[in-house]
């Protein structure tokens, strides 16, 4: 029974190993609709006339876009993200450097966190897409 047990476990390192090596080969990336579905998040700022604050400073749609343009395209480089959800959680939802959550003003609209605006469109954007 011991020399099977051997026998098994001296298989299943160079597996293991091989594995772990080739862990960090593997890319996260998004598939076709986690694409698209990110693409029209940050295109839902596009002609809204919202307002977007990051770090206590109120920035405009077209600025924000862009910004978070530049979040997901560093995010894409280093593979991490490859879903909607990560994207907010990751990009749309606070500051990288600060830690603060980002806040979205929309015309006749409360104040609310980026990452419940986000989420919000997202679920509306899946509710629309069969």
């Amino acid at each position: 029974m011991l020399d099977c047990l051997e026998t098994m476990m001296a298989y299943r390192t160079p597996l293991f190993l091989a594995a772990l090596l080739a862990a960090p080969l593997a890319h996260a990336a998004p598939g076709p609709q986690a694409q698209r579905e990110i693409a029209q998040l940050i295109g839902s700022l596009d002609g809204s006339q919202c307002r977007f604050q990051r770090n206590g400073s109120w920035h405009d749609a077209a600025e924000a876009r862009a910004h978070l343009q530049r979040k997901y395209d560093y995010l894409l480089k280093k593979d991490k993200v490859d879903s909607a959800e990560q994207f907010i959680e990751r990009a749309a939802s606070q500051s990288s450097m600060s830690g603060k959550a980002y806040r979205i003003q929309c015309p006749g609209q409360a104040e609310q966190t980026a990452a419940a605006w986000f989420g919000a469109r997202l679920q509306a954007l899946r509710q629309r897409t069969p």
